[in-house]
């Protein structure tokens, strides 16, 4: 669990005033790739991509104005769908740093869509956002958080992107688990980032050590998140809320699980009327998880999250 920072500023920009464009600019020189997106995700998807799923480009991410490479953006989609049967919405990589969103869908693609394409329409963004992907980082190059432009005329192309495609390729969805983890660097690098950004003061809260999921305030479903949470807990442990009842500054609403207004947060769980739709979060930087457990949290989500779908009902909100 991650301690608080030295209150250091960030050493970009000037305390208390909003980035411009050279702070933005000096921020982008100091991203470096320590990553490949072809190597960990492209070349496995294409490798385990299972006979029921067809594997599809919605897109190029062209930062070319800013000297950076092109990335495909890959989507699967059920080979056999069906009007009549319920759509399920998988995304991973809204925020490339969080390596078992991306990790997580890719296991899941290989071991359980097949499976449960018999029964549901599928259609799986993996890694949204490549480029944060290859520099494990929260946000775009142009310093934009693709989670919360969610929303019309998305300045992210990351957003606007996955947006047309899910519009294009799903049609009304009845199920969205967006994969994400919570890691110390949100204290140590992102939040304090996004602060001097903006130009206002940090805002620390403590990390939770454990797995909690993320509901929306507007669709609940607290029995959903329950049966979630109870599918996780025999793969790694659930964190507990801290000593205000909350988790990450947010009241907490049952065991391992928080509200958030998704759509007017701009956040990837918004970007649909899925009447169930929950964002994973795990903590991959715990002394008691492996990427391994990390992952296998990911594929238990989304497993747990189609077989409640199946007994519970499919009309959309």
């Amino acid at each position: 669990m991650s301690t608080p920072r030295d209150n250091a500023p960030y050493p970009i920009g000037t305390p208390g005033t909003p980035w411009g464009a050279d702070e933005k600019a000096a921020w982008l020189a100091r991203q470096h790739l320590r990553r490949s997106y072809d190597a960990e995700v492209v070349q496995p998807l294409k490798a385990r991509l299972p006979a029921a799923a067809h594997l599809f480009s919605y897109g190029v991410l062209d930062y070319a104005r800013l000297g950076l490479p092109a990335y495909p953006l890959l989507a699967v989609r059920s080979h056999d769908w069906q009007p009549g049967r319920p759509t399920v919405l998988v995304t991973g990589g809204v925020h490339g740093y969080e390596t078992s969103g991306v990790q997580g869908a890719l296991q899941w693609i290989a071991t359980g869509l097949e499976r449960h394409a018999r029964d549901v329409n599928v259609l799986v963004l993996p890694c949204i956002s490549p480029w944060g992907y290859e520099t494990v980082n929260r946000w775009n190059p142009d310093a934009i958080d693709p989670n919360r432009q969610f929303r019309q005329d998305s300045p992210a192309a990351e957003s606007a992107l996955a947006m047309a495609c899910v519009a294009a390729h799903a049609g009304a969805v009845d199920l969205h688990v967006d994969l994400h983890e919570t890691t110390d660097t949100d204290n140590s690098e992102f939040g304090p980032a996004k602060a001097a950004r903006d130009g206002k003061s940090f805002d620390w809260h403590a990390i939770p050590d454990g797995f909690y999921l993320v509901g929306d305030t507007e669709r609940p479903a607290p029995d959903f998140q329950r049966a979630l949470i109870a599918a996780v807990r025999p793969v790694t442990h659930i964190a507990d809320a801290d000593e205000h009842g909350c988790i990450i500054g947010t009241t907490l609403e049952q065991p391992g699980v928080i509200n958030y207004a998704k759509r007017e947060l701009g956040l990837c769980g918004g970007m649909t009327a899925a009447r169930f739709v929950t964002t994973t979060e795990v903590y991959p930087d715990s002394a008691s998880a492996t990427p391994a457990q990390c992952n296998a949290a990911q594929v238990a989500t989304v497993v747990a999250a189609i077989g409640y779908l199946l007994e519970h009902g499919t009309a959309s909100a």
